[in-house]
Formats: structure tokens, C-alpha cells, sequence
């Protein structure tokens, strides 16, 4: 009796063209989006994508910087808009707000044909963005202003420069660190440059050898932060930091050996700062 009430009620609904999110986990819809490098919007359109226009790999080159993003549609005829997000390696939108696609001919921003179902644009990759793969994601807005992701691809980007490792500095450490009845908490800092911009530095870390033999530890790396976490006191200024917390129990006695070091995207380390700490 249950089921067939639900039943009825489902088809009442479907009737009216109301969609149903109740019970969303039991239903299946069948979305009308193409698959490309991600999983995309599967929600129910009235259209299909047909193509994604992107080149696979790009390297700058001084006056010829521009890639050409095109999302080409069947049925396009419900849809408001489509815009794009670009997105480095890192998982940071390279522009403000998302770049709006058009298929109004303007061979300028590379779309030829006017209404033929492909949108596109155009925009410019910087020699100062760091190498490493990108991600565009295509959104499409319908009359009722409802956005969907129904596109993901991928771009290999090259900035063309020399990848110089990156260099560590200034490191802020004590030199002695006492024991406890409550846990120590041990502040470290280092500065940290790339000349090929510092969004080429992909981590910053430091290994621990431990007393007597420098055997490494078990918690090696330890990750340095420059985002206003973890001790960092600003985020983006260069200066890493991370905070060393030395319980009451447990830590053994002796000197340690610290060593820091930076990885770029490249996979290029920097120098390395050797310091070593008494733990008393």
C-alpha cells in the first residue's frame, strides 16, 4: 500500500514536471552531459556537449600567450550563458570571475561562425604563471539562471623560463629546547624565494634526525605553511612557518638534527640549512 501511494505520488509530481529531490539517493537521472577529463553536472538538460576546444599543452612564448577556450553544444537554444573557471595546479582560479564564452562570430576571441552551437574566448596565460597542469571547468547558466558544470579538461603549461630551484634563507630557530610538565610548543620560521614566481614553489619542509644514531623520523617531512596557518603570521609574505610541539612524555633526549629544503614544481630542490637543537 506504502509503495503504491509513492508511486502515484511520483508520477503526480512528474506530471507537473516537478522534480523530485526527496529520496535523491534511490533515483537515478540520466544526465545528457559529455564526460571529458572529470566528472561533470549530471542533472537532466535539454542539451549535449559535443566538443571541448583546448589545446593539450601550451608553452609562452613573448607575444604569442593566448590560449582559445571552445565549448561547442547541440540544442544550445535554453541556455544564458557559458563561462569557464581556470584553475592552476594548486587549486587557485587565475582570474577574478569566470571568463564568459560566446558564439556571436567574433573571430577575435576565436569563434568563426556565428550561432553555430561553439562558444568560445580567449585568454592570456602569463610567463610569471608557474609551469604544471591547469584545469578548465565549462559551466553553462539556463533561463532560470540554474549553473552546471558540464565540462572538465586539462592544460600542461609551460612558462618558457629557465626553472631555477628555489633558494631558503633565515631560518628562525632556538638552539635549545627544554622538556616540560605541559607541551612545548617550538616556533620555526625560514624565508623562502623562487625567481620563477613564488607560486613555483610547490612545498616547504624540514627532515629530523634523532639522537644518538640520526636515525630519521618516522614523521618526516615536516610541512612549513605560508597561508596564515600554522604559526605563519602572513600568508603569501614568503616567510614559512610551522609550530614544533614537544609533549611533557614520550621525546627523547639529545641533540637533533634539522635539515630545511624547498621543492618547486619543477621538482627542483633548493640549498639545504642544516640546524641542530638540544633537547633537554
Amino acid at each position: 500500500m506504502i509503495f503504491t501511494d509513492m508511486k502515484k505520488l511520483i508520477l503526480k509530481f512528474t506530471k507537473y514536471g516537478i522534480l523530485l529531490s526527496v529520496f535523491s539517493t534511490a533515483l537515478l537521472f540520466t544526465g545528457c552531459v559529455k564526460e571529458f577529463d572529470s566528472v561533470v553536472d549530471v542533472r537532466q538538460m535539454d542539451f549535449k556537449v559535443t566538443y571541448v576546444g583546448i589545446v593539450d599543452s601550451f608553452t609562452f612564448i613573448p607575444g604569442d600567450s593566448v590560449i582559445f577556450i571552445r565549448l561547442g553544444l547541440n540544442n544550445p537554444a535554453g541556455i544564458n550563458k557559458i563561462t569557464a573557471e581556470i584553475y592552476s595546479q594548486d587549486n587557485k582560479r587565475l582570474q577574478g570571475s569566470p571568463v564568459e564564452l560566446f558564439d556571436d562570430g567574433n573571430s577575435s576571441i576565436g569563434d568563426f561562425v556565428k550561432g553555430d552551437g561553439v562558444y568560445s574566448q580567449k585568454f592570456p596565460f602569463s610567463q610569471f604563471f608557474p609551469n604544471g597542469v591547469y584545469r578548465i571547468e565549462y559551466f553553462s547558466e539556463d533561463k532560470y539562471l540554474n549553473n552546471y558544470k558540464v565540462a572538465v579538461k586539462s592544460l600542461n603549461f609551460n612558462n618558457g623560463q629557465s626553472n631555477i630551484p628555489p633558494v631558503v634563507s633565515n631560518l628562525q630557530a632556538p638552539d635549545t629546547a627544554f622538556i616540560g610538565q605541559q607541551t612545548t610548543v617550538i616556533k620555526l620560521t625560514l624565508d623562502v624565494l623562487d625567481s620563477n614566481g613564488q607560486n613555483d614553489i610547490e612545498s616547504v619542509f624540514f627532515n629530523s634526525f634523532i639522537p644518538p644514531n640520526g636515525n630519521p623520523s618516522s614523521g618526516n617531512p615536516f610541512i612549513m605553511y605560508d597561508d596564515g596557518s600554522n604559526g605563519d603570521d602572513t600568508a603569501g609574505d614568503g616567510k614559512y612557518s610551522v609550530l614544533v610541539q614537544l609533549p611533557a612524555t614520550g621525546v627523547t633526549k639529545g641533540v637533533y638534527r634539522w635539515e630545511f629544503q624547498a621543492r618547486d614544481r619543477g621538482k627542483k630542490l633548493s640549498n639545504v640549512i642544516i640546524h641542530n637543537i638540544h633537547i633537554l
